[in-house]
């Protein structure tokens, strides 16, 4: 398979068009491929990738909010956290690709002190700038992180402006996240040989698949660090990220979930819910969950034009 990525790229000059909106086409096919070989081999997927490490995968709820109040964005918080024993929380700073400024004046360092005076030192505090910054202000914003002992600090800078990502990352002791928008294997191997972030978040959807995402956290390895997959969006993309988790070896605490799913799905191994600050990695076979056939059948094909 990992041939095939390579023929399916320069097939047609399709990489003069790489993209996320070529490489999240190709993930989908390869994700695909990988549920079929599975039902056909009666095998689970991380028996393509070595075997599972681990079924039970600790969980961090992500909180998709920016431009509420820092009271507002607590009260949700605790609402997310609830019963379900996460030990691990995540929100957003900064006012998004924003050059400097808050999506409410003085909210991000209000937020980063109020999250940690609510929740406690037992919780683990994440927050994600989504390139609102540039170096200076991003060193200065994760300097306060420092201050209230954040676990890492994701995307202060422009995603593709790895320069000023590696200045932050050089200047400050919490870690540097990033990484979610990155689909070139070339610029990842740029980033970890050159420690341009300390933690390596590729997402598995956006960057090409498994596969791809494999590779980059075979080179972090290699550089003795972390990753921890960036997760877009709902639907299952939580049930890849723990079979991801669960064949990794240098898999970071905590993944990224952002909610049960909603989808008719069945799991015999799993209940795909977040229970007891986890999500329990499935072991059927493929991706281990049966999606209710009369729901695909609703589904309308788009022929190519």
């Amino acid at each position: 398979m990992e041939k095939l990525l390579w023929d399916v790229y320069r097939h047609s000059s399709n990489y003069k068009l790489q993209g996320l909106a070529f490489w999240v086409g190709v993930a989908a096919a390869e994700m695909a491929a990988l549920e079929l070989m599975g039902q056909v081999a009666k095998r689970p997927l991380a028996d393509f990738f070595g075997g599972a490490k681990k079924r039970d995968i600790p969980v961090y709820y992500a909180s998709g909010n920016r431009g509420n109040t820092p009271e507002a964005e607590i009260e949700y918080l605790q609402k997310l956290v609830g019963d379900s024993g996460v030990r691990a929380l995540k929100f957003r700073l900064g006012g998004r690709m924003s050059r400097n400024a808050d999506s409410l004046p003085g909210r991000t360092e209000a937020l980063i002190a109020l999250a940690r005076k609510t929740f406690g030192p037992a919780m683990t505090l994440y927050a994600d700038a989504n390139s609102s910054y540039d170096a200076a202000e991003g060193i200065r914003v994760g300097r306060v992180m420092e201050e209230h002992r954040y676990g890492f600090y994701e995307e202060p800078c422009e995603f593709d402006d790895l320069w000023s990502t590696k200045a932050v990352a050089d200047a400050l002791t919490i870690p540097v996240a990033g990484g979610e928008q990155e689909f070139s294997l070339h610029r990842w191997q740029w980033m970890i040989a050159n420690r341009g972030v300390d933690i390596v978040q590729p997402d598995l959807h956006y960057g090409g698949g498994m596969i791809r995402a494999t590779k980059v956290a075979r080179m972090a390895a290699t550089a003795g660090m972390t990753v921890v997959p960036h997760m877009s969006g709902g639907g299952l993309g939580y049930v890849d990220v723990v079979q991801f988790a669960s064949f990794t070896p240098n898999i970071g605490p905590f993944m990224e979930f952002k909610g049960n799913t909603t989808l008719p799905v069945t799991c015999a191994t799993s209940s795909l819910k977040c229970e007891g600050g986890g999500v329990r990695c499935p072991t059927g076979y493929g991706v281990g969950v049966t999606l209710d056939p009369s729901f695909v059948q609703q589904a309308t094909m788009v022929p190519r034009s």
